[in-house]
């Protein structure tokens, strides 16, 4: 756009402001070669700057005079694409929120931020600390299933906007369909890109190993929410770059710039975990499909419990049903599903979480020297704390859950609005000063487990435990190398991960 000589321009430009449109701005002929659609801008919002995007250029419909200036073009990266300011949008529209709380807040936090004095240094290092080009290297040959085959075989002949629901029975071998797949997409276009998505933070170090040792050229970035602000904004900006060329990662992931991206995959495709709790009640699977229909590119939605959502669309024709009904034999492990035991309750009552039959079970595992895997989807040590007097429960006062014991730090915590309070020395109600935490959680489990087996290596996993940067990368990785005689968590430990002793 090429103003005459002072005269201005003007843009619309998308803000993270609450149940607004784009605001409209102004700017001069030394800014108009810098200002482009997909543009990110610094521009006055009251008396604070903000960082918006060019979202259109065109005259507005109020008084000019009375509208501010843009202040900088940030125009060091290349511009949002089209199709990406069209799924923020769509996504906006969709989910009844203001374009811009869903395009900014998608950006890592550098690339939302109005640049400080040391910007241009960041963003040196960033690029440094990005994967290099990508570089075609000769893979494994792989043995497929028959199954695995004509999946792969489908997915690479797609063309355009095909959406797959791959049910497969867990051992099936849906990651190697997913790798093939992708292999296949990159090796057929130099500039190919592929999104894998994955529904939990914690699967993403062992997808990314296996996507590297796969792919040894080290062009893949893992993008969630545990990695620091600068290790984020290098690893979309590769993405955004083309640079990298597989991108691994957690819900939000499904808005990463991908100039040339051409497959999308969604692992564990009914997870609840792909719905986003707070702000912009978003679905990445649904988005993940919709981002394939725009780009005209196939999209695989896998799981062993396929949604009831997907189910659906893909007896109505709508999504294409590849189906892997075998297991994958690998090494000595059977062909067939593993022995089932169910444990009456009623008739073997449970000893602090664990009763006779999973004791004994426990125990035998451990001195044959196996792992043993104790899942419990409740953390905490009790759910709930009550007065065997008056009959007081510890409910939230904040909603209507209960209040968990913690155990380690004394407390009741809500694991719904996170309100947190030490636990009474006396019954608020009755003053009577014996309480008594009622049922289980994983803390509990775990002190059972080292009571029973003193010498055993027991190690926990769940959100209390893994806080810290790393530490719940740190337990896995101890897990697959032998060092845990006994694994106790949540759904954290429950999904995709390959145990080989267990």
């Amino acid at each position: 756009m090429s103003p005459a000589k002072n005269q201005p321009s003007y843009g619309q430009v998308v803000l993270d402001l609450p149940g607004v449109p784009p605001f409209d701005y102004s700017f001069d002929a030394a800014l108009a070669q810098h200002i482009r659609i997909g543009v990110r801008c610094v521009v006055p919002v009251g008396r604070s700057a903000r960082v918006g995007i060019v979202a259109a250029l065109n005259r507005p419909d109020v008084e000019p005079k009375k509208i501010k200036p843009i202040t900088r073009a940030l125009n060091e990266i290349e511009p949002l694409n089209a199709q990406w300011l069209q799924l923020t949008r769509f996504a906006a529209e969709y989910y009844q929120h203001a374009w811009g709380e869903v395009a900014l807040p998608a950006l890592p936090r550098v690339w939302r931020s109005v640049p400080g004095p040391r910007y241009a240094q960041s963003l040196s290092k960033m690029r440094e600390r990005a994967p290099p080009r990508w570089t075609e290297a000769s893979l494994p040959l792989f043995k497929h299933t028959a199954q695995q085959s004509a999946a792969i075989d489908a997915l690479i002949r797609a063309s355009g906007f095909a959406p797959h629901l791959l049910f497969g029975i867990t051992g099936s071998g849906k990651t190697e369909v997913y790798l093939s797949a992708i292999a296949r997409t990159l090796a057929a276009n130099a500039a190919a890109q592929a999104l894998l998505l994955v529904p939990e933070i914690n699967l993403t170090p062992q997808l990314e190993s296996l996507l590297r040792a796969r792919f040894p050229d080290e062009s893949v970035i893992a993008l969630h929410s545990n990695l620091a602000d600068a290790e984020r904004g290098a690893a979309w900006l590769a993405a955004h770059e083309g640079r990298a060329r597989i991108v691994v990662g957690t819900r939000l992931a499904v808005f990463c710039s991908m100039p040339q991206l051409s497959i999308i995959v969604v692992d564990e495709e009914h997870d609840p975990s792909y719905k986003a709790g707070e702000g912009v009640r978003y679905s990445a699977r649904d988005l993940a499909v919709k981002r394939a229909q725009l780009l005209d590119i196939p999209v695989v939605l896998g799981s062993a419990t396929p949604s009831l959502e997907s189910w659906a669309q893909a007896h109505a024709g709508r999504y294409r049903l590849l189906q892997l009904s075998e297991r994958v034999r690998t090494g000595s492990a059977p062909q067939t599903g593993p022995a089932l035991d169910l444990i009456d309750a009623r008739v073997h009552k449970p000893h602090n979480g664990l009763s006779a039959p999973i004791s004994q079970a426990l125990t035998d595992t451990f001195e044959r020297g196996e792992q043993s895997l104790v899942f419990l989807n409740r953390r905490g040590y009790a759910p709930v704390v009550t007065c065997e007097a008056c009959g007081w429960l510890s409910h939230c006062p904040r909603c209507s859950t209960f209040a968990v014991f913690h155990k380690s730090d004394q407390t009741l915590r809500c694991h719904h609005c996170g309100y947190a309070a030490p636990v009474p020395r006396a019954c608020p109600t009755c003053g009577n000063q014996h309480l008594k935490g009622v049922g289980q959680g994983t803390q509990r489990i775990e002190e059972t487990l080292r009571a029973l087996l003193p010498t055993a290596k027991i190690v926990r996993i769940d959100r209390d435990s893994t806080r810290r940067r790393h530490a719940a990368k740190n337990a896995l990785d101890a897990v697959h190398a032998g060092k845990v005689d006994v694994l106790v968590g949540t759904q954290m430990i429950a999904k995709g991960h390959d145990f080989q002793r267990v």
